[in-house]
């Protein structure tokens, strides 16, 4: 990644905390609006492990890098700065605005903050499950479910929407089963639904993700059991990256699903904070790539709008001020009468000696 320091300077209208989907596309909005906007990128996007990029209009199964690459060359040809970095601490700056520490001791100010640093996924503890992260082991079924279809699918138990998962996976194979894991405690009703769509239940605790090659093999229970499977789906703990916003004053909170946690976003990844915002898994837990892109461009817009509508108070302020156009021509009028701005009246009666007269030049200006 290009570092950007050709082009770098220490302060920006906009700094964005984050290079993935959402980043990108906010700072593409605000660099085509002539926005000074800096990208702080840690380089550790979570889609990483994936082999590519599915329900993304005409970007389907693109390499989660190549995605990336494409976007930071298209913010970079607008005008904006991408740097590789680590972002350590936000907080108020002394004049206005915000100050953003870098680990390596680097430091910017901005007008805006956008932070679209996305979230970590907490995966259970089992051995072999963390090496097929991405690959035989998936999460989602609209980013792996047409990959997966008509395969013998496993759903790990981790907590109350694992039934919800189950049932959604049905929808692309035949061959699914639910392994309880000891975390799982089904419903009657949950269990009418299981099994009205055939899926299997396992009781018993997962004691290990097996694999022969690198390929996903399937899961053995405590107890030596073990099953075959070609694909394990399992619902992460999914935690924002947000602790950066704390020193603002924003906090995780608990997401309602019990999906993990979040930074809650008011009307547009507006916050509380006056002057910060999110965009992307930060702030929408659920969020898929295309979903964070479209996020990204709107608060880019929101943001560059609110600038808009700061600098237009401050022209305004400057219109009424002591120097403005308004007060010389007040001023002009108390002391030379009739004049106007140095011109003078063609009126008979009110001419001045020496002073130079304007063809078409009036009281009325």
């Amino acid at each position: 990644m290009p570092s950007g320091t050709e082009n770098q300077q220490s302060q920006y209208d906009v700094v964005i905390v984050g290079g993935g989907a959402a980043g990108l596309s906010a700072a593409v909005t605000l660099a085509r609006a002539l926005r000074p906007v800096l990208v702080i990128d840690a380089g550790a996007p979570r889609n990483a492990p994936a082999e590519g990029v599915h329900g993304y209009l005409s970007r389907e199964g693109v390499g989660p890098g190549e995605l990336l690459a494409a976007g930071r060359a298209e913010a970079e040809s607008y005008g904006a700065v991408i740097l590789r970095g680590e972002a350590s601490s936000l907080r108020r700056a002394a004049g206005g605005g915000f100050d953003v520490d870098l680990a390596d001791g680097r430091s910017f100010t901005a007008r805006r903050i956008l932070v679209a640093t996305g979230l970590t996924d907490g995966l259970p503890g089992l051995p072999g499950l963390r090496e097929q992260w991405g690959r035989g082991v998936v999460h989602c079924p609209y980013c792996h479910g047409y990959e997966i279809r008509g395969q013998r699918i496993g759903v790990l138990g981790t907590g109350p929407l694992s039934v919800h998962q189950a049932l959604l996976f049905r929808q692309w194979s035949e061959d699914v089963t639910l392994f309880l894991n000891d975390t799982v405690t089904p419903t009657e009703e949950e269990w009418e639904k299981l099994a009205a769509r055939s899926v299997r239940v396992v009781d018993g605790a997962v004691s290990s993700v097996d694999a022969v090659g690198g390929v996903l093999t399937g899961v053995t229970l405590h107890g030596g059991r073990a099953f075959e499977l070609q694909a394990l789906a399992v619902g992460t703990r999914m935690e924002a990256r947000g602790h950066l916003l704390e020193p603002l004053g924003l906090t995780l909170e608990a997401h309602p699903s019990g999906m993990g946690s979040v930074i809650p976003p008011g009307p547009l990844g507006s916050t509380s904070v006056p002057g910060v915002h999110v965009a992307g898994n930060v702030s929408n837990l659920s969020a898929q790539v295309i979903v964070a892109a479209a996020e990204g461009t709107l608060v880019g817009a929101l943001i560059n709008a609110q600038l808009v509508e700061e600098e237009t108070a401050w022209a305004v302020e400057g219109y009424r001020g002591p120097f403005s156009a308004s007060k010389e021509a007040e001023v002009c009028e108390r002391v030379l009468g009739v004049r106007r701005h140095g011109l003078h009246d063609e009126t008979p009666g009110t001419s001045v000696p020496g002073a130079t007269v304007r063809e078409g030049a009036s009281s009325a200006r």
